[in-house]
This record gives structure tokens, sequence and C-alpha cells, in this order.
């Protein structure tokens, strides 16, 4: 009994070594696992904001030089003195949805315009898709015109006539509103503390913490809004957003940039990589590669260099300096396309009349108005472009046209952001008799001053009296053949008509 009593005793003293043996391990393994976590902390020091004396000192900075210096905006001035809260929301709302893709410059006269005929959501909403393309038209992406009336009807209809409160409502509920809109509206509207991260805030935020890698992947992406979230001020989220764009727009710009009158030159990594290469250049050019001067400012590396998603993959190029940063992808080749289109004209009650037609609701230039047009499918002869034009015509005012009829006048090559648009031009004169055909919902017969209030895009209703072309995309001698042609025919109107 006794040896039984020892060697139970000494089994269990095996099991508790084990299991002390075990528990000691478990804590160096939650060590290990904390060394691991460490890691990517590491890394962001130099990719993100850490110290709370350099973001203060940012928001500080930025914030400085954004009320010694901006611009005056219309939209600004409605969010700083607009006490209405609806009005003040929506007024903001509009301009963020004109100012995607869109040039400060050319967006000011249309927001104008835009607020002064429809100063409420109420008044928006009212409106028809017509009106709002004829307000449009010259503006481009027309779709976004249609998102705001269809956003305004849905806030009149589902919400009362209110506005969103919050970043995520009007993210959820508003149609084409994304996470920047949302946070752009949120911040200076209602104040909501907020980053707001657009191409200017990415090109800022990419060098002054070094960031190379696409611009554009899921990885950068995150850490920029991160950033953004982080810096933002907390008294002054709108202003601090506005500010940030305002640098992106008008100091850090994508080619020339003015680092010298860079408010935050002093915490960007990408000017202190410049100067430390510039130094070393001149160090090398003196012959002393084993000095480094003391005056060099010190630059934090990334510690992962070489394994981190938001390093740049390409080495340094001492040519671009800190266009280094960011790296965008290549560009997609755009689509190309052919097209057919035909000016028909007859006889009116004193100018002549031009026939248009409807676009569909949606797609490219959806509800838009242009000349007949028709999409060519593969390198076709002359005599199968007649036909089909005829044809198509024809059928669109219900009476039998003679090819003959039709006479060829050039092409003009039109580039949309992802179609690369050749427009291969015929012209078609209808007898003072009438041959007007049926009418369509679809189609419309305009004299030429009519155009300037049709919801036509910028090809369409841009007049130049003397004729003398001005669009950047026209081939010169068939698109003066164009205009030639038309002048002759008493249209003065650009030949690429459709588009913007």
């Amino acid at each position: 009994m006794s040896r039984l009593r020892s060697a139970m005793q000494k089994g269990k003293r095996v099991v508790l070594d084990k299991t002390e043996s075990a528990l000691s391990a478990k804590p160096l393994r939650k060590r290990s696992k904390a060394t691991v976590k460490q890691e990517p902390d590491a890394a962001s020091t130099c990719h993100s904001f850490h110290d709370p004396t350099d973001i203060a000192l940012f928001r500080t900075d930025i914030l400085s030089w954004y009320d010694q210096g901006k611009r005056e905006l219309p939209w600004r001035t409605v969010a700083l003195t607009e006490p209405d809260i609806n009005i003040r929301t929506y007024a903001v709302w509009v301009s963020e949805i004109m100012l995607q893709q869109t040039q400060v410059a050319t967006v000011i006269d249309y927001y104008n315009k835009w607020m002064k005929r429809w100063p409420t959501v109420q008044d928006l909403a009212a409106a028809t898709l017509e009106e709002v393309n004829q307000m449009w038209a010259g503006l481009g992406y027309y779709s976004r015109g249609k998102r705001l009336q269809e956003g305004a009807q849905k806030v009149v209809s589902e919400l009362g006539g209110e506005m969103p409160r919050t970043v995520e409502a009007l993210l959820k509920q508003l149609p084409g509103v994304g996470r920047y809109t949302a946070a752009a509206v949120g911040s200076i509207a209602l104040g909501q503390v907020t980053g707001a991260v657009d191409g200017n805030v990415i090109r800022v935020l990419c060098r002054v913490r070094a960031i190379g890698a696409d611009s554009t992947s899921p990885a950068v992406t995150e850490a920029l809004w991160s950033t953004a979230n982080t810096l933002v001020s907390q008294e002054r989220p709108g202003d601090f957003n506005q500010a940030m764009m305002e640098l992106g727009a008008r100091v850090c710009t994508p080619k020339g940039p003015q680092c010298t009158q860079c408010p935050i030159q002093t915490l960007c990594h990408s000017y202190r990589k410049v100067s430390v290469k510039q130094e070393e250049n001149s160090t090398k050019l003196l012959g002393k590669l084993n000095r480094v001067p003391g005056s060099l400012p010190d630059i934090e590396d990334c510690v992962t260099s070489g394994t981190c998603n938001l390093c740049p993959t390409e080495p340094w190029d001492s040519q671009l300096g800190v266009l280094n940063f960011p790296r965008k992808p290549g560009k997609k080749a755009p689509r190309v396309e052919r097209t057919l289109t035909c000016v028909v004209d007859r006889a009116g009650g004193g100018d002549r009349e031009y026939l248009l037609t409807q676009r569909p609701k949606k797609g490219l230039l959806a509800g838009m108005w242009e000349f007949p047009s028709l999409l060519m499918e593969g390198e076709n002869s002359e005599m199968k472009q007649r036909r089909a034009l005829c044809a198509g015509v024809g059928r669109m005012l219900g009476v039998q046209l003679d090819k003959g009829l039709l006479q060829y006048v050039g092409e003009v090559v039109h580039i949309f952001s992802h179609i690369h648009q050749t427009y291969v031009v015929y012209s078609l004169c209808l007898n003072v008799s009438g041959d007007g055909g049926k009418t369509q919902s679809t189609t419309r017969w305009l004299t030429r001053p009519s155009l300037q209030a049709a919801a036509v895009s910028t090809g369409v209703k841009k007049a130049h009296p003397d004729m003398t072309l001005q669009h950047d995309n026209a081939t010169s001698h068939t698109a003066r053949s164009v205009s030639d042609f038309l002048q002759d025919r008493n249209v003065s109107v650009l030949p690429c008509w459709i588009g913007g």
C-alpha cells in the first residue's frame, strides 16, 4: 500500500509538473504573439501619425494656412452662414456632387444657377428630369444630375422632406452618395467628426507619409481613411477637410507641387526624403562618401521595408522627387467606337429646324438629346452607312428616304473618360413641302436658337459665330469640313454634338 501511495504521489507530481510546465509555457506563447502583433504597428509608424504633438501641429498649421488664404466659394459661404440645417445640408450635397470629376472653376456658375432655381430640396424634387438635364448640360457626367433629382424626390417622399443628419444616413439613404461624399457633407454641413478622402487628400497623405503602393489598393485606401480620421480636427472637422482638399488642389498638386509654400512641409516624409537624397548627392560630388552631414534631416523609414503593403514597389526616382508619391495603376485604354450621325434639317416657320432624338433613360448621357445616331459595328462601306442611316431616320420619321439625299460631311473625334468616339457625319435636307414625318415622344424639331435651351450636351449647344473650332478633340481637316458645311447651312454649332 505504501508503495502504491508512493507511486500515486509520484504520478501526481508528474502531472503537476506537466501542468506547471504547460502553464508556464502559455505566457511565452502570448509574448511571442504580442511580439508578432507589434510588427504592423512598427511599420505604420512611418506611414501614419502616432505622436500627439505631430497631430496637433498638423491640425494647427493647416487650419491656420486655410484661414489665411482659402478661396471664397459659394457653397462654403452657405455652409458658414445658412442657419437652416436642411438647406445647408442640401446646398453642400449639391456642391459635392457637382465637384465630382469637375474643376471648381467650372462648377461655380452651374452651382449658382442651380441654387437660384432650386434653393431647397423640395424645389428640386418638383423639377422634371428634362429641366435638370437642361440645367446640367455642359457639366459632363450627366448621371450626377439625375441622381441628385432622384435623391431629392426620395427625401421628400420617404424622409418627410428632411435631409439625413448623419454620415451613415447620408451614405445609406441618398443615391449616388459614396463614402467620401457622405463624409464631406457630414463634416462640412453637419459638423460630424470624420475625415474625408478624395483625390486631393489621397495625394497629400501619400506624400506626407511616404505611401508609395498603388493608391487604389484596399490596403492603401483603408490606411488613408484611418489617417484622415486620426488627423481631423475635433472642433472644426469641416474646415479641416476643406483645408486638406485645398492644399491638394493649390499646393500639393499632381505636377509641379509648391513644397516651399506647404504649411505641413516639416511633417512631410516625401519632402524630407528629397532633402536627404539631395544632400547625399552633394556629399558624393564632394568626394566625402563616408561622411554624413549633421544637417541631414532625420528620416523615418519603414521597419518592414520589402514586406510592407504601403511602401513603393518601384525604386525611388530622384528626378521625380515628391512625385514618387502616390503611385497609380496604369489607365485602362478607352473603348474605341465609331458612330454614324445624321444632321437632318427642314424649313420651319422662319428658321430652319433640326431633328433631335432623345437618348435612352439609362447609360451614357441618359435622357439627353442628340442628332440621330447609330453605333457602327465593324467597318462598313459608305453605301452601307447611307443605307443604315436612311433606314434608321426613316423609321424615326415614318417616311421612306432615298440614300441619295444623304451628303457625307466628315469625321469628328470626341474623347469621353472611357470611350474614344469617332462620329461619321452625314447631312439630310428634307424638302419644304413638309417631309416632317410623324411626331414621337422621343423626337423633336428645334430651331437653332432653341438648341441653346434644350437638354443637349456641350457639343450641341456651344456656338461659335465665326465658326472657328475651339474643341481640343476635333481633328483639324475633317472637323473643318464639318464646320464649313454647317456654316453654309447656317448652323453655328460645333460638330461634336454628342458628349461634353
